[in-house]
């Protein structure tokens, strides 16, 4: 897991702990590693791998068992809101990084397709970034 210094770091592991819910990295229903183990992982200062993590529990992500530690959720819908609101967060950036260069919504969409995995053509976008795509000069 690597930190950086423009954001505050527990921000960062919230992301990051997010990310792994989401994407099952960290199962349903499965036991949250130690905060000694994560803050070992990251690098960081146990008290900031627990603020982070009190943030997950605060959201609903995880809840914490006296004696058996931190789990993660099993409410499919509290996963789905979080996996949405992260894609919402990343269209976005897409939205405005195709808009600063000039893209119009169907081209976006077009580029997004090209390169999603499993699509038709999916792979013609993959290798070459800097390929020359006549309708675009």
């Amino acid at each position: 897991m690597q930190v950086d210094d423009t954001r505050p770091i527990w921000v960062q592991l919230v992301e990051e702990f997010r990310r792994r819910i989401v994407t099952g990295q960290w199962a349903p229903e499965s036991r949250v590693p130690s905060v000694r183990e994560l803050a070992q992982e990251a690098g960081v200062n146990p008290n900031t791998v627990q603020r982070a993590l009190a943030e997950l529990d605060r959201a609903g992500l995880t809840a914490t068992e006296r004696t058996s530690g931190r789990f993660v959720t099993a409410d499919a819908g509290v996963v789905e809101a979080i996996r949405r609101e992260l894609a919402m967060g990343a269209a976005r950036a897409y939205r405005d990084d195709a808009s600063a260069v000039g893209l119009d919504l169907d081209r976006a969409v077009d580029l997004l397709t090209e390169c999603w995995p499993g699509a038709s053509g999916a792979d013609a976008g993959d290798h070459d970034d800097n390929q020359d795509d006549s309708d675009e000069h």
